[in-house]
This record gives structure tokens, sequence and C-alpha cells, in this order.
């Protein structure tokens, strides 16, 4: 790929995904050719409390060791980040990148709540997973394709992951995390007001739309039920402006 061709790419990534992905890239191959301290990146609420290494929370969002035996596992990640942060930010948040940082704040401040208790010293696994999580839920019914060619929803996506890295790794817990903060944003945003009638409790900080203010041709309807989950006629009598354009699944570890 030419160098025209890498710049074209990188600076369509969306804005927030983008600055995710930059620094999801940046710091762990600082930290592998020893220009940062790994052990200065880690998420330790002694380190932090006792001695105010504040930045600890936000390193720990971006770090990720990459040896021979987490390579691997580190490209899928950066995989995921980018497919699902970006399906997330042009879809159902598109022109509205404040309330898409507001999502990816709250998930990030309960895994490090979580990760002071746990503990939890990375967050790079389960931050991922809370957004591919979200996605899978605004998108139940579309199809993806893992691999070997197993074919399934979107909405078991998040438990064949655990379970995959709970075979291949011996892991999984970073995963369910991820996968308990992502229902929780959900729960609050979406479920809770809409299925359950009951009050909005988040709402994005006003500050947030100061800095990253609504772009005019977004998808209306923010916060309104996924169109799979609204009555088809509702969907179908809106202009076709206003109407969802929610992500189409697709194959997962293949060509």
């Amino acid at each position: 790929m030419a160098q025209s061709d890498i710049g074209d790419w990188y600076r369509g990534i969306p804005q927030i995904t983008r600055g995710w992905f930059t620094g999801s890239v940046v710091i762990p191959l600082a930290a592998k050719f020893g220009l940062l301290n790994p052990m200065w990146l880690i998420l330790t609420f002694q380190q932090v409390v006792y001695r105010f290494q504040i930045w600890r929370p936000v390193t720990a969002l971006f770090y990720y060791p990459i040896t021979p035996m987490t390579g691997f596992h580190y490209l899928i990640q950066l995989y995921f980040l980018y497919n699902y942060s970006r399906r997330l930010e042009t879809g159902v948040f598109d022109g509205r990148p404040a309330d898409y940082l507001f999502m990816l704040i709250f998930n990030w401040i309960c895994l490090v709540i979580i990760g002071f208790i746990a503990p939890l010293m990375l967050l790079m696994d389960p931050m991922v997973l809370s957004v591919l999580y979200v996605w899978c839920q605004l998108n139940r019914d579309a199809i993806v394709q893992f691999w070997f060619g197993t074919q399934f929803k979107a909405m078991y996506l998040p438990w064949v992951l655990v379970a995959f890295n709970m075979i291949i790794r011996g892991a999984g817990l970073s995963e369910l995390l991820g996968i308990i903060v992502g229902h929780l944003y959900f729960f609050l945003m979406f479920k809770y007001p809409q299925d359950f009638g009951g009050r909005a409790f988040l709402r994005t900080p006003e500050i947030l739309y100061k800095y990253f203010p609504n772009r005019q041709g977004g998808v209306s309807g923010f916060g309104m039920a996924p169109a799979s989950r609204r009555p088809r006629e509702e969907n179908h009598d809106q202009p076709a402006g206003m109407r969802y354009r929610w992500g189409q699944g697709q194959q997962l570890g293949g060509q």
C-alpha cells in the first residue's frame, strides 16, 4: 500500500476511533522499544491513590504488552477496536462524537473502578469487548462469520470470544468484565428507558458538546431503539434520510 493510501485510510478513520486506535498503537510500540517503562503504564490502586500517578488509568487503556506470545492477540484486539468502534461511531453515533466519547468515558470509568477492586492492570481487552458488546446488541440479528466458517447472530459474538479466549489462552475474565460494562451502558442508555419506560440515567455532559459539537447529516433519533426492535412500519414510514443505517454482519478472522 502506497504511503498516500495509508494516509488516506488513516484520515478516513472517524475522529474518536482514530484517537483511541492511535494511542493503542503508539504506546505499546513505545514500550516495546524501550521508550516507555511498562511498569509505569499499568493500573495499580496503590500507585494511583497513594503516589498520585494519575496517568495510569489512561495509559492502562492504551497499553498492551507486545511479546511473541501476545502479539497475535494484540493484533486481533486492534482489529476489533478499529472495526467495531468505527462502526458505532459512523452508525448510531454518526454526527454525534460527544455522545460516542461519553460512552467510551463511561465504560472506561467503570473498568477503572473494577480494576482497582479486581485488580485489573490492563484495560485494553475489556474496553474493546465493551464496545463490541454494544454494537452486537444494536445489531443483534446481523449474521457474523467466525473462524472455521461458523456463522451465528451478532448477539452471540461476545460470548463466542469469551469461550475462544478461555480455550486458546486460558483467559476470559477481562472479556467477561468488558461484557458486563458494555451491558451496563446498553441497559442504562437504551433498554431501561425504552423497554421499561424508566428514566434516562446517562446524559452526555454539555462540556463534551462544546469541544465535540454535533455535525449535520448524522443519524437522526439518537437514543431510539434499533430498527430491528421497533415496529417495521414505523421505520419505513420515516423519510429516507431519517431511517437508521445499522451495521451489517461481517466475516471475522477470514480473508
